[in-house]
């Protein structure tokens, strides 16, 4: 049965041979596809960035001697170390990206062990810190033996900013982990 010819296809071809086109190999769109979602991943480590850094506002510029009244009023508690430790996280971004750039396998993997101790490491330590807070307060509901901040339960609160960062550095290895593979695979060819 012949097909019908149209305005899109060659001339002298009905269009079935595609078999015989060259295609790209799995490991270039395999990095690809795996480049554009790390720096979708790169894009929303930014925007947690932001977010603790209206959190840490508060003591950056008290350190500064800056006092704004409306900043004061809202009586944000004071920060604790992994929040800045995990601030310096997003310096690692700018090392995904060049690997991302240059396809460099040492740069990446220099990005994956950053994310894992900086990310990780400072997202694990709130986790645990805030667990006697978060476990009391779900499973009596009583808010009087944990820390409160605008009548609502403080260790809660870092528990949706901590699952936001995990699933952020989590996609954020895997997929750079599938670069490593897909870059491994063409350096072996």
């Amino acid at each position: 049965m012949a097909s019908r010819v149209t305005m899109q296809q060659a001339l002298g071809t009905d269009g079935s041979d595609f078999q015989h086109r060259q295609r790209v190999a799995p490991h270039y769109q395999n990095s690809a596809m795996n480049k554009s979602r790390l720096k979708y991943c790169i894009f929303f480590h930014y925007i947690l960035f932001f977010v603790m850094l209206a959190k840490l506002s508060a003591d950056i510029l008290d350190r500064l001697n800056i006092f704004i009244l409306e900043i004061e009023e809202l009586q944000v508690p004071q920060p604790l170390w992994w929040e800045y430790i995990w601030c310096t996280s997003l310096i690692l971004s700018f090392l995904g990206l060049s690997a991302v750039r240059k396809n460099r396998i040492k740069t990446l993997q220099q990005y994956m062990i950053g994310i894992t101790v900086l990310g990780f490491g400072s997202i694990l330590y709130a986790f645990i810190y805030y667990f006697k807070d978060v476990y009391e307060y779900l499973s009596t509901g009583e808010t009087e033996n944990i820390h409160m901040w605008q009548d609502l339960p403080y260790g809660v609160l870092w528990y949706g900013f901590i699952l936001a960062a995990s699933q952020v550095h989590g996609f954020t290895l895997y997929f750079s982990y599938n670069l490593w593979s897909a870059w491994q695979t063409k350096r072996a060819n």
